[in-house]
């Protein structure tokens, strides 16, 4: 059954902070990613029964791919720090308009929760080439800071990050008691900037 929609006052559109999103860390660079990469392929010994002339080739064709999951991971973790600051700065916002304001309320039924924002965001249709927003979300949730690949497992970087991430945010999401509702796309109005170097 589909959230119904936020009672919003008046009819005009309301002007929400901007939506800045920001780039991978610059620290992330491709080079020294797949050293590390290559590093812990050989740590975990994840090539075996190969001929040894093919060894070399195999163990760079594995750090490339577990590099690119990274750098999934990286993206992911980038959007979802942003959109939580802009909910942060969203709330904000009600919080300083009358008409607003009541509409965080646990009172009232239905009420904008802090996954609403997330909602609002995919009916909107922001544009997230490669990335979902409830998995960027739930990235960054579980974690505060972009870990380094050399604390992930080719195992965490292969089948859990997902896993793990979209668990996050439904968690998160659920914590909003079940009168939260979505907030109408047509009420609101946001820019997107992209501040992404590449």
């Amino acid at each position: 059954m589909s959230l119904p929609y936020i009672d919003v006052p008046g009819s005009g559109t309301h002007e929400l902070p901007p939506l800045l999103v920001h780039g991978i860390p610059e620290d992330a660079v491709r080079e020294e990613i797949v050293e590390r990469a290559a590093a812990l392929v050989e740590i975990e010994d994840m090539i075996t029964g190969a001929p040894e002339a093919d060894m070399a080739h195999r163990r760079l064709d594995l750090a490339l791919h577990l590099t690119d999951q990274y750098y999934g991971l990286l993206s992911h973790w980038a959007w979802g720090d942003s959109v939580l600051e802009w909910i942060r700065q969203c709330e904000i916002t009600f919080a300083a308009t009358s008409a607003l304001r009541p509409l965080l309320s646990n009172d009232i039924w239905p009420h904008a929760a802090r996954s609403s924002f997330v909602d609002l965001l995919l009916e909107k249709h922001v544009p997230t080439p490669g990335v979902s927003l409830d998995k960027a979300v739930g990235t960054r949730l579980t974690f505060r800071q972009p870990p380094p690949i050399d604390c992930c497992s080719n195992h965490f970087l292969f089948f859990l990050n997902g896993r793990l991430a979209c668990a996050a945010y439904e968690t998160w999401a659920r914590m909003s008691p079940e009168s939260a509702g979505h907030l109408p796309p047509n009420r609101f109005h946001f820019e997107i900037h992209d501040l992404r170097q590449n």
